[in-house]
């Protein structure tokens, strides 16, 4: 009767071991490795920067004409005691990465914005990794002095993606990558 207990122990706790294991790699996707606000004279600028990688299945479906779309979102919210936490900043920007087989680039554009061509996805990612200073509002939006509570979140977003290949998408674990969100404190200028 030992040796049975002991069995189901260790299955039990190899089961465990593989859910958590399981869990921890579906998280670390894709990592915020730096974020901070910064105040300018035009208003409040991002500057983050992400570590990922694309698997197999995303680099082949790039290659064979899929566009991806990367989104990050951010909120700013001002905690309140009598009410709900103020919303003072909620923005979001979307960038797209494709490849052209007749010119043999790839091309990274911010959507609503100008497109750049680059000879390897290596490259093209780097621009997705580490993008330029983002205005995620105009001065004056925040109010001088006070601390806002700042959420980040970074991931492909499957929204964008024609109808059969979000079919697909919703199915396959290769098309989730995407971030925890990130949270920090920011006293506005």
């Amino acid at each position: 009767m030992t040796k049975r207990f002991f069995r189901l122990f260790v299955c039990q706790l190899l089961l465990v071991l593989a859910c958590a294991l399981a869990q921890a790699h579906a998280a670390d996707d894709v990592d915020i490795t730096h974020a901070h606000l910064e105040a300018g004279e035009e208003g409040y600028k991002l500057a983050a920067s992400y570590a990922f990688d694309l698997n197999r299945g995303l680099e082949d479906a790039i290659q064979h004409g899929v566009q991806l779309y990367f989104t990050t979102d951010i909120e700013l919210t001002r905690p309140r005691w009598y009410w709900f936490d103020e919303k003072a900043i909620v923005a979001k920007q979307t960038s797209r990465i494709s490849y052209n087989v007749l010119t043999r680039q790839y091309h990274v554009a911010i959507i609503g914005s100008v497109q750049q061509n680059f000879a390897s996805l290596e490259d093209a990612l780097f621009l997705i990794r580490r993008p330029s200073r983002w205005l995620i509002a105009p001065r004056g939006a925040l109010k001088a002095g006070e601390i806002y509570n700042v959420t980040l979140r970074m991931g492909m977003d499957r929204d964008y993606l024609s109808k059969p290949i979000q079919v697909n998408a919703l199915n396959n674990s290769d098309w989730r990558l995407s971030s925890n969100k990130k949270s920090f404190l920011y006293r506005a200028e």
